[in-house]
């Protein structure tokens, strides 16, 4: 093995482990193929990119089925994961396509795959695509959203999934 292919291969391994420390919310993309079927990923490189107009990001590996049907269609929807739902998102982080679907309760929403019980919901046009390495970032104008105010959120946090806390600081004077 040559130096610099030792060194690549560490600063790899290096970034992996600096990005776990990072929280990141858990998704499912999905899309519709023309056939019907519905397709989905597990995503935790999702953002807000614009309000005005509304736009979102997500990161998608460039072998991924459900990126060749987004690519086909231009639309895809996004649907932030409950607390409660590491399942979908483990099952949804498998190579597989309708059978990712097989036990979950889904509806089509705006043309598209809509998760039930999911935290939120956004329905998108493809405005682009981006290179990302060995990713491809879509960036999304959003067509609709929702959220369900009752319901925490799935994160990703040092390889594991948990949800968020809000921190109260305590009062000043008042023993923690």
């Amino acid at each position: 093995m040559k130096p610099s292919e030792t060194t690549a291969s560490a600063l790899q391994d290096t970034f992996k482990d600096v990005m776990a420390c990072v929280a990141t919310p858990v998704s499912i993309v999905t899309g519709l193929a023309h056939n019907g079927a519905p397709c989905g990923a597990t995503v935790s490189a999702f953002s807000s990119l614009s309000v005005s107009p509304p736009m979102i990001l997500v990161s998608l590996d460039r072998r991924s089925r459900t990126l060749e049907v987004i690519r086909e269609s231009g639309r895809f929807g996004l649907n932030v994961l409950g607390a409660d739902q590491d399942d979908l998102a483990m099952s949804f982080a498998s190579k597989g396509g309708a059978d990712k679907f097989r036990g979950t309760t889904w509806s089509i929403e705006h043309g598209l795959p809509r998760i039930s019980r999911a935290s939120a919901w956004i329905a998108s046009t493809v405005a682009d695509f981006a290179d990302g390495g060995d990713h491809v970032i879509v960036l999304g104008r959003v067509d609709a959203a929702e959220a369900a105010a009752s319901r925490a959120p799935l994160v990703y946090h040092r390889r594991s999934f948990g949800t968020h806390q809000p921190y109260r600081e305590p009062a000043r004077g008042v023993p923690a």
